[in-house]
């Protein structure tokens, strides 16, 4: 029978519709093979074509060229050569569009997605972006830093080149400040963090754990709003990514580098989004919040009813996806549902 499920980190509610719920295996995307090439002549982000992006910011050296990249966005959403100077109009509240939009080209080739990268090369991508999140965080100017990649059209990408963002910008938004504000009246109620309290009960239930490291655990939650959505959590608390250490960031890299192919081999490459949630600069620290990697494969449409309520429906158990998760064999590139 089907069953409301509240999310315990959000205490937004979702149906699991089991009356019509779907094998995982059902969600494959079976798309036709590609081809990629390695190199596409009129590709901003290739190697040798780098006077085609705007002067870097970063880079990181590999084998007399370069390994990771990273480059104002040439079409930023906001502009860092303003000041985020508030107006107030009665009703009406504006700033300047001021704000960080980089583009981190995690790799040379074209054709090297993150699910295929060596645990080394997506290591050297996360110190990128902590990088990046540490220098912009001492900007004063900087509220919150969000770390996203899009991959595949589906997931809002343009461009096919292998690339993450990241945007800075001067206010919080209402959807932070909500789960910060869940998470804090948890803590005063109870004295203690609510994701912590979450990933023990996890680990002791061990259903929805698709792979768990010394220092992470990879978990689909109980109350998924969508199939797939996979969580990366820290086992220690940190409010801050900014707090990660070079020991987490190489075992951080294992994790989302073996996520993200069982993902890629097991629904057969699927578009997808994944964002670092963390904690705004002005919360470093604080003992009520533990940020995360959330991924979410672009598998099902957001229709009418969600738009209209706010709630979704999930047609795929939790608990299934995160057993089908547990049997793709992602060193091989052997996915359980796949034809490969």
């Amino acid at each position: 029978m089907p069953e409301l499920r509240q999310n315990f980190l959000t205490k937004e509610w979702v149906i699991i519709a089991t009356e019509r719920a779907k094998r995982p295996e059902d969600l494959v995307t079976h798309r036709p093979i590609k081809t990629v090439a390695s190199f596409v002549e009129t590709c901003p982000f290739c190697l040798g074509n780098e006077s085609k992006t705007p002067p870097e910011v970063l880079r990181t050296p590999a084998n007399g060229n370069w390994q990771v990249r990273v480059v104002p966005n040439r079409f930023a959403a906001l502009a860092r050569d303003l000041e985020p100077t508030r107006t107030i109009h009665r009703s009406r509240r504006t700033i300047n569009g001021f704000g960080v939009h980089d583009v981190i080209i995690e790799t040379p080739d074209h054709s090297q997605f993150m699910a295929l990268m060596s645990d080394n090369h997506v290591a050297d991508v996360l110190r990128v972006y902590k990088t990046r999140y540490d220098a912009l965080s001492h900007d004063a100017r900087i509220a919150h830093l969000t770390i996203f990649k899009n991959h595949g059209r589906d997931a809002g990408t343009s461009l096919e080149h292998p690339h993450s963002q990241l945007i800075a910008t001067p206010v919080i938004s209402h959807q932070v400040r909500g789960r910060f504000q869940h998470a804090l009246a948890h803590y005063d109620e109870y004295g203690e963090c609510m994701f912590c309290q979450m990933i023990e009960e996890e680990l002791q239930e061990e259903t929805r754990v698709v792979m768990s490291t010394e220092h992470f655990v990879a978990l689909e939650l109980f109350a998924s709003a969508t199939p797939f959505c996979t969580h990366i959590y820290p086992r220690r608390h940190m409010a801050s990514f900014g707090d990660i250490s070079a020991a987490e960031i190489q075992d951080l890299a294992r994790t989302l580098r073996e996520v993200l192919a069982k993902l890629y081999y097991g629904l057969e490459d699927p578009d997808f989004n994944f964002t670092i949630r963390s904690a705004p600069a002005e919360c470093v620290g604080v003992r009520y919040f533990h940020w995360y990697v959330s991924i979410i494969p672009r598998l099902t449409r957001v229709a009418g009813f969600e738009l209209g309520s706010g709630m979704f429906i999930n047609t795929v158990l939790p608990e299934a996806a995160a057993e089908f998760l547990r049997k793709v064999k992602a060193e091989a590139g052997v996915g359980v549902g796949s034809s490969q």
